[in-house]
């Protein structure tokens, strides 16, 4: 390894760093939007008076929140495609990232739905709501501005989380370092890439908890 810092190095690695970031954030927003939707879904389905779906769904939740994503990662990519089509890498990665974080936002919705008043619910019985109107303009509206911030946390979290997916081929931004340093045996690219995520991941806390701030309000 080199001693001495060589702009040089970090020239020649800039190239493959954005496209690192291009992958990072693809595989922050997509799987921002699987966790965010799944979530809602795994919360009202854990509500559900029918046993048989929310009984299925908690065990569901409870195994994925309680296992590691790296082997959620390796299942995905190399157990799946035996009984199914196999998925690129991003794809993969997206997919895991999304399903794993969906089962810790699930819990943040589910407390957010816990914190409706009960007179909500009652009112909206009294006024004879459909079950699906009191949801979307009732308890859903409320729910969600009280767990924004929350979210927000987990999409933080997912970013720190997002190198996992370079170990099935996903060359995200720590990937890219990775390789490149193997490579040239040099250590710029990873010192560039720890910048990276804190230039990226501080500011996103410090709009976070502005947010909760407003929101609290």
């Amino acid at each position: 390894m080199n001693e001495a810092w060589d702009w040089s190095v970090v020239e020649e690695f800039m190239p493959r760093f954005w496209d690192g970031v291009i992958v990072t954030f693809q595989a922050l927003l997509l799987g921002s939007l699987i966790a965010f939707t799944l979530g809602l879904v795994w919360a009202i389905a854990q509500r559900s008076e029918k046993v048989w779906i929310s009984w299925p769904v908690t065990a569901f939740t409870e195994f994925i929140r309680n296992t590691p994503l790296l082997v959620q990662l390796f299942f995905l990519f190399y157990v799946v495609p035996e009984w199914g089509p196999a998925m690129s890498p991003l794809t993969t990665g997206v997919i895991g990232l999304g399903l794993h974080y969906s089962t810790y936002t699930a819990e943040v919705y589910r407390a957010g739905i816990n914190g409706v008043p009960v007179g909500q619910w009652e009112a909206a019985t009294a006024l004879s709501l459909p079950k699906v109107r009191t949801w979307t303009s009732v308890i859903l509206p409320q729910a969600i501005r009280r767990v924004v911030p929350a979210l927000g946390n987990y999409v933080v979290s997912m970013l720190k989380d997002s190198p996992q997916i370079a170990v099935i081929g996903a060359f995200e931004m720590f990937g890219e370092a990775s390789a490149f340093s193997n490579e040239t045996f040099t250590t710029e690219a990873i010192t560039v890439v720890g910048i990276a995520f804190i230039v990226i991941a501080y500011p996103a806390s410090v709009l976070l908890r502005a947010l909760e701030r407003r929101l609290v309000q």
